[in-house]
């Protein structure tokens, strides 16, 4: 079973949207388990402080090392394989590849950082692995990290009703989805493209397919330009 176990100072933000639609369905089933530990928890004073300023000075403050590692030697002991995550803007980007990683594994333990970020000890000493959403900024980890769980969830054996939904998705093979009609046959005077109503299935997947690289160089010339390197 697939196990996530998130370190936060919001708890109460998870399962949020995960506790609903197929994966708050498959939580109750059994099909994977979301624990959120409270890093607060770990602090040592009365006002239980987890983060104190940034040292070299500067703006905001910075999540101690000391307290972030209690809470994950708590989460993540000895013999615990499950890989550790930081959700963290300055990580390397979410792929489609790393969520069918992640999938394919026992679970992730993932600290939510906030306020200016965490101490580098701690991610070297815990080998923390830092993963981005976005070249934007939250103000937190949490929301972050309720996207990858999302993302990662909705691969697990069973949680989606058709196993072949995620097989022509967006990323998967390295380009953007095509375009999807369904009825009316009309709308607004926009008729749905004739060769998804002719039965021919192999001109349907060629269309599919080019409409899916146009899409992918027009949008995501990014995209495009690591497939045509791998070629």
């Amino acid at each position: 079973m697939f196990r996530a176990t998130v370190l936060t100072l919001y708890p109460e933000m998870f399962p949020g949207a995960l506790g609903l639609s197929l994966a708050g369905r498959a939580m109750e089933r059994g099909d994977w388990a979301l624990e959120a530990v409270q890093i607060r928890d770990f602090a040592t004073d009365k006002h239980r402080t987890v983060d104190d300023t940034p040292a070299g000075g500067g703006a905001g403050m910075v999540m101690r090392a000391d307290i972030l590692a209690k809470a994950i030697d708590h989460a993540s002991p000895e013999g615990d394989v499950r890989p550790r995550i930081l959700m963290s803007p300055r990580g390397k980007p979410l792929t489609q590849e790393r969520v069918r990683e992640l999938a394919a594994g026992p679970g992730a333990v993932i600290l939510c950082g906030r306020f200016e970020g965490v101490d580098q000890r701690v991610i070297d000493a815990r080998e923390l692995e830092e993963i981005s959403i976005g070249d934007f900024i939250l103000s937190g980890g949490e929301p972050a990290a309720l996207v990858l769980l999302d993302a990662v969830v909705r691969l697990l054996p069973g949680v989606m009703g058709n196993e072949e939904s995620g097989d022509e998705e967006s990323f998967e093979g390295g380009l953007l989805e095509h375009p999807h009609y369904t009825r009316p046959q009309e709308f607004e005077g926009r008729a749905i493209p004739e060769v998804l109503t002719s039965g021919n299935h192999g001109k349907i997947t060629k269309w599919r397919r080019a409409e899916a690289e146009k899409l992918t160089i027009e949008r995501r010339p990014d995209l495009w330009a690591g497939r045509v390197e791998k070629k």
